[in-house]
């Protein structure tokens, strides 16, 4: 069995943003050589998702909306692990939505996607560089 691993970096220069990073997911897929197995996309930090959906604007504009609605970044105050010095709760909250890791079945050397289905990096925390780790296994 083939085992392949690279961190991919971002540096998202606002606090919140979605990037679509299949395009490096399947170039480290070619990497890899695995024709039939699995690839883990994670993201590595607390305040980051990884996560699978359409890459369409309008979806995209009401992720943030609709996060916002649910843990919205003000009042700073209001959330209890900002008193530690940090101002990064609600970020904590929108990864734990959006989740941590996507796996998606490989056949044929191709990522075996459904209709419309793409890997995003969801940044809650931007403004430093994060990264996401690709672990691909199989044959």
């Amino acid at each position: 069995m083939k085992s392949y691993r690279k961190e991919l970096w971002f540096d998202v220069p606002a606090r919140v943003g979605l990037i679509n990073i299949t395009p490096e997911v399947e170039e480290c897929l070619r990497a890899s050589g695995v024709q039939e197995g699995l690839c883990l996309v994670n993201a590595m930090h607390i305040t980051a998702s990884v996560f699978i959906n359409d890459d369409e604007s309008g979806l995209h504009h009401d992720y943030q909306v609709w996060l916002e609605k649910l843990a919205p970044h003000e009042p700073v105050r209001s959330y209890h692990h900002n008193r530690t010095g940090e101002d990064n709760a609600d970020a904590h909250m929108k990864r734990q939505i959006m989740g941590r890791e996507v796996v998606v079945a490989i056949t044929n050397g191709r990522l075996d996607f459904g209709p419309w289905e793409q890997i995003f990096y969801g940044e809650f925390d931007g403004r430093r560089r994060k990264r996401v780790l690709v672990k691909i296994i199989g044959e």
